[in-house]
């Protein structure tokens, strides 16, 4: 499958909001999903701050999902999200391993819902090592 990164257009957030109102993805996040005002509002709010490094993951020349760093307490975390229709492809482990050349940021932290054994085999196929837990989350962390 061509994986490609790019940067995110408007026409993407149409796509992305529908990804994110999935009921089995939000269980699969432990996120819930956003009304389109609030959806957009959000990534208005995202797409502005510099410091956050964003992309539109394109498989086969369709949107399949985006991959991000962002800075959250003081730590520069990573986070993805794929349609449904795209998981178990090898998509965001593909994603990530070409993400991870835009990002410099080190350590760098992925919190993935413990039940997301998925989302944790793609942080480990990476590079991430499991550091601990927080909450309902597992928190693994690339040196």
């Amino acid at each position: 499958m061509e994986i490609e990164l790019r940067n995110v257009i408007e026409s993407d957030l149409p796509i992305l909001f529908e990804h994110q109102r999935d009921p089995e993805a939000n269980q699969m996040a432990a996120f819930p999903a956003r009304d389109r005002e609030a959806f957009m509002a959000h990534w208005t709010k995202i797409l502005a701050n510099e410091s956050n490094i964003i992309k539109t993951i394109v498989a086969n020349g369709q949107v399949a999902g985006t991959m991000m760093s962002f800075e959250m307490e003081g730590k520069c975390e990573v986070g993805y999200w794929l349609g449904r229709e795209y998981w178990g492809k090898g998509i965001a482990t593909q994603a990530l391993n070409e993400f991870l050349n835009y990002v410099d940021a080190r350590p760098l932290y992925g919190y993935v819902a413990k039940h997301n054994i998925g989302s944790r085999r793609v942080l480990e196929k990476s590079g991430f090592e499991f550091f601990g837990e927080e909450g309902n989350d597992l928190v693994l962390v690339l040196k």
